[in-house]
């Protein structure tokens, strides 16, 4: 599975964008999807993930001002990002990941939002 992240960029704070990740490779809809973000002199943390079933969780701190979203016909991931705040700037990555018999897990190489005025 390769994964194609766009939708970033500069944005004042309140604002809004919307990330998409786009999936090739075939079985998009056998994997749980997840948004990732990595700030400056930050750890990788998890922001939204929404499974194969549809089911979505959130960390606290974008509570009620993200939403995560698929389309398994597109194959396509989304981040939906209102009401933003300087410290939502950051690398954001999307994931891939199944477990069968193996785990099988795939990153998207990035996208930069930056909230600035």
């Amino acid at each position: 599975v390769q994964l194609q992240a766009s939708g970033g960029g500069l944005v004042q704070p309140g604002g809004s964008l919307r990330l998409s990740c786009a999936a090739s490779g075939g079985g998009f809809d056998t994997y749980d999807m997840d948004w990732y973000r990595q700030g400056p002199g930050k750890q990788r943390e998890l922001v939204a993930a929404i499974t194969r079933g549809y089911t979505t969780t959130y960390a606290e701190s974008i509570q009620d001002r993200f939403t995560v979203s698929r389309n398994n016909v597109k194959n396509t991931v989304y981040l939906q990002m209102n009401s933003l705040k300087p410290e939502d700037s950051a690398v954001y990555y999307c994931h891939a990941s199944k477990t069968s018999n193996t785990k099988y897990e795939y990153w998207g190489q990035g996208t930069q939002v930056t909230v600035s005025s």
